[in-house]
């Protein structure tokens, strides 16, 4: 179940007479659902986002504070810092786990990368550090809110560079 992919024209069995070599130059975008025919998984998929992300960021902040006490609380003195480490952590195991944050999850909204899977472990460090790369820098986060709002498939600028998308996890049933 956690290798489930989308139905498309290269979902499924695969007949072996017919599986070539041209099939490997296949683009990301033969893999993922097609925004223009099967706009259900991309609807509404950037407002799930932002509310999952202030769900998240609330997660985070309490995950934060409860860690306090066994640092002695001398978090508090690199409290901003502790939230960062925390929050990266947080991002790469909940988006291993099911290629979603809880906050994702709350609002039915998950990832899926190139081939259509959800993510592994690599998958999720590199989007957690794109994401992080991006919340860092003003014009970056900018550039990747514009591209949510005017691309087809909904993505960030850390979501064009590794070919991932979120859909609706309903949109999968």
């Amino acid at each position: 179940m956690s290798n489930r992919r989308f139905p498309g024209p290269f979902a499924g069995p695969v007949d072996p007479s017919v599986h070539t070599d041209h099939m490997a130059d296949m683009t990301y975008t033969d893999a993922l659902p097609d925004p223009d025919h099967q706009a259900e998984f991309y609807a509404d998929t950037v407002m799930k986002r932002f509310l999952a992300w202030i769900v998240d960021a609330i997660m985070i902040a309490v995950l934060t504070v409860l860690v306090l006490p066994f640092t002695a609380f001398t978090g508090i003195f690199f409290f901003p810092a502790l939230m960062l480490v925390l929050g990266f952590i947080y991002r790469v195991t909940t988006l291993t786990g099911r290629s979603a944050t809880w906050g994702m999850r709350l609002f039915a909204v998950e990832f899926r990368d190139r081939t259509g899977k959800r993510f592994d472990l690599a998958t999720a460090f590199l989007h957690t550090a794109g994401y992080s790369i991006s919340m860092a820098m003003a014009p970056l986060q900018l550039i990747s809110i514009i591209l949510m709002l005017v691309s087809s498939r909904k993505q960030g600028l850390t979501d064009h560079i590794l070919g991932t998308v979120a859909v609706n996890g309903r949109a999968l049933s």
